[in-house]
C-alpha cells in the first residue's frame, strides 16, 4: 500500500518539476530512505499523475511511519517536522533554484515572481490544504470592502511538543524565523522545519537582501524581503528608499513595513524586513480626500486619503523626491506633540510617535502611504490608546500590523465556532449570554439584531458583514486622527508643521 504512495509522491516530484524524469529511481530511494524502508516493489499506476494531490499522499507516509515506529510522535508538531524532511529531499539545491529565478527574471520580473511563488507550494513550504482552511469574506463599509480573514492554517502546538520544548537546550541558531539561516534547516518541536525552504538573493538599495514567501499567505503572492543581516528594524530614510527599490525592481508588486515600535509594530521587531505582494487591498483603492501641499515639493502629488487611519499619500515620478519628503514627514511626526489631540511625542523618554509605510507603483510614478502612528498608553486603555479598544477585543485584540493598516483582518481562530455560534443562536432565538462561545459577543449581536430579519440561511452572512464593521471601527480606533471635524482639523495642523 505505501509503495503506491512512493510511486505517487515520485510522480508529483517530477510533474511539478521538483526532480526530473530521469531522477526517478534516485527520488524513490530518497523516499525509502527518510521511511526507513529498504525495499520496494513498483505498484502499477491506477492513478492519473496530473491529478496527484500531495496531501494525502503525505498522510499516508506519515500515519504508516508512525504504525512502524519511525515516526515516534503522531502529533501536529512531529508529522510536520517529519513530511518536510520528505519534502526537503525532492526540493531543488538553493543554487539551482536561484539561477532558475534569475533567469526567469530576464525575460519579465512577474515570470520570475510567478514561478516562486509556484515552486513554494509545490514543495509544501506553503501548505496549500491548510490555507484552503482559512475562511476568508469581503465586508461592505463605508471605507469600500475590507477583507476579513480567520487563521486557521497556522497550528497550534500540542502539549508534549510544548513539554520537550522545554527540555531542549537554549539555542540562537537560526537566531530567528527570518534569517537566511532558515533555509534547509531541520527544525525543532520549538522551530518549523525549512529543509524545503528556498529564498532568493536581491539587492535592495545597494544591500544584500533575500525574497521568500509567506508560509501562511493571508493574500495573493504574499511575500517577505528581509535584510541578510540580523538587525532590527528601523523607519528613517534608508527605509523609504529600500521600499522604493523593490518597487522598481518589481512594480507588479507593493512592498510595506510594520512600524518600529511596540503595540503598533509587528511580531518580529528584531530582524529588519517588509512584506509584499500582488494583492490590491482596500487602502490602496481609497481615494485622496484632501489635496495638501508640502513647502518645497509643490512638484510632489499629496494628499490625505479617506481611510479610518490616519494616512499621508504622496505620489512622483522620481522616487528620490518621494524619499526626501518622506522623511521630512518623519522627521517632523517623531518629534510632534499636540495635546489638544492627545498625541505625544514622548512621554518619560519612551518615543511614541512612528510610521508604517506601503510603497507601490501606479502608472508611472512611485506612491509611498505614510500611515501615522502612535503606541501611547492610558490607564483606560493599557494595551494603546491607538489600538482597538476593549469593546472590540471580543473580535480583535491583537495588535495592528501593517497588513491590517491596509484593510485585511487576521482574526483569532477562535471565531470560527464563536461566529458560527452567534449565528445559530440569532437565527433560532436564543440566549446569546448563555453560552461561553456567545456570551462575549453578547453586547454586540443584540446591538445589530433587530436591524436584520434573520433567517438560518442567512444569519452567518449577517453576522460576517458586522464582523467587517467592527474591523472599521478598530481601524478608527488605530488612527491617530479621528474622522470627525477636530480630528482632521488636528491633522492638517501636523501637515502645516512639516517644513
Amino acid at each position: 500500500m505505501v509503495d503506491a504512495a512512493i510511486s505517487k509522491l515520485a510522480d508529483y516530484a517530477i510533474r511539478t518539476g521538483l526532480v526530473e524524469e530521469c531522477e526517478r529511481v534516485w527520488a524513490v530511494n530518497t523516499i525509502l530512505d527518510v521511511l526507513k524502508l529498504d525495499s520496494y516493489t513498483e505498484p502499477e499506476r491506477s492513478w492519473d499523475a496530473d491529478r496527484i494531490e500531495l496531501a494525502p499522499i503525505l498522510e499516508e507516509l506519515l500515519d504508516d511511519a508512525h504504525a512502524r515506529g519511525v515516526l515516534t510522535e503522531n502529533s501536529v508538531v512531529y508529522r510536520d517536522l517529519f513530511d518536510t524532511e520528505i519534502m526537503g529531499r525532492l526540493t531543488p539545491r538553493p543554487y539551482d533554484v536561484r539561477e532558475l529565478f534569475r533567469l526567469y527574471y530576464e525575460v519579465e520580473p512577474r515570470k520570475a515572481t510567478d514561478w516562486f511563488y509556484q515552486f513554494s507550494q509545490d514543495t509544501n513550504y506553503i501548505r496549500r490544504d491548510r490555507i484552503a482552511r482559512d475562511m476568508q469574506w469581503k465586508a461592505p463599509t463605508e471605507y469600500g470592502e475590507l477583507d476579513i480573514t480567520i487563521n486557521l492554517s497556522k497550528p497550534e502546538k500540542d502539549p508534549k511538543a510544548i513539554a520537550a520544548a522545554k527540555n531542549l537546550p537554549a539555542s540562537a541558531y537560526p537566531r530567528c524565523q527570518l534569517c537566511a539561516e532558515n533555509e534547509g534547516y531541520a527544525g525543532r518541536v520549538n522551530h518549523p522545519a525549512r529543509q524545503n525552504h528556498r529564498v532568493v538573493p536581491i539587492t535592495i538599495n545597494g544591500s544584500p537582501w533575500f525574497l521568500q514567501y509567506s508560509p501562511y499567505v493571508y493574500y495573493n503572492e504574499h511575500c517577505i524581503c528581509f535584510n541578510s543581516e540580523h538587525t532590527p528594524m528601523k523607519i528613517d530614510r534608508a527605509c523609504f528608499a529600500k521600499l522604493l527599490s523593490f518597487v522598481s525592481q518589481f512594480p507588479h508588486y507593493f512592498v510595506g513595513s510594520n512600524a518600529d515600535l511596540p503595540i503598533v509594530g509587528g511580531s518580529i521587531l528584531s530582524h529588519d524586513h517588509f512584506q509584499g505582494g500582488h494583492y490590491t487591498f482596500a487602502m490602496e483603492r481609497a481615494p485622496v480626500e484632501r489635496a495638501v501641499t508640502f513647502p518645497g515639493f509643490e512638484d510632489v502629488e499629496a494628499g490625505i486619503v479617506r481611510w479610518p487611519m490616519s494616512v499621508v499619500r504622496i505620489a512622483h515620478g522620481d522616487r528620490e523626491r518621494l524619499i526626501e519628503l518622506a522623511d521630512k514627514i518623519l522627521t517632523a511626526w517623531r518629534g510632534y506633540t499636540d495635546e489638544e489631540a492627545v498625541i505625544f511625542a514622548e512621554t518619560d523618554g519612551e518615543p511614541h510617535n512612528t510610521i508604517t509605510p506601503i510603497a507601490r507603483r501606479r502608472g508611472d510614478k512611485f506612491e509611498l502611504d505614510l500611515v501615522l502612528r502612535n503606541n501611547l498608553t492610558t490607564a483606560e486603555h493599557p494595551l494603546g490608546l491607538y489600538h482597538p479598544h476593549g469593546e472590540l477585543h471580543h473580535i480583535k485584540k491583537e495588535n495592528i500590523g501593517l497588513i491590517e493598516v491596509m484593510g485585511l483582518a487576521v482574526l483569532p481562530a477562535r471565531l470560527k465556532a464563536e461566529l458560527a455560534a452567534v449565528a445559530e443562536c440569532l437565527a433560532s432565538g436564543g440566549d446569546l449570554r448563555a453560552s461561553e462561545l456567545t456570551e462575549k459577543h453578547a453586547d454586540w449581536a443584540e446591538g445589530f439584531r433587530g436591524s436584520y430579519t434573520i433567517t438560518a440561511e442567512n444569519a452567518l452572512d449577517i453576522v460576517q458583514k458586522e464582523t467587517g464593521k467592527v474591523f472599521a471601527k478598530v481601524l478608527e480606533h488605530a488612527g491617530v486622527y479621528k474622522r470627525h471635524a477636530a480630528g482632521q482639523e488636528a491633522f492638517l495642523r501636523f501637515i502645516a508643521s512639516v517644513k
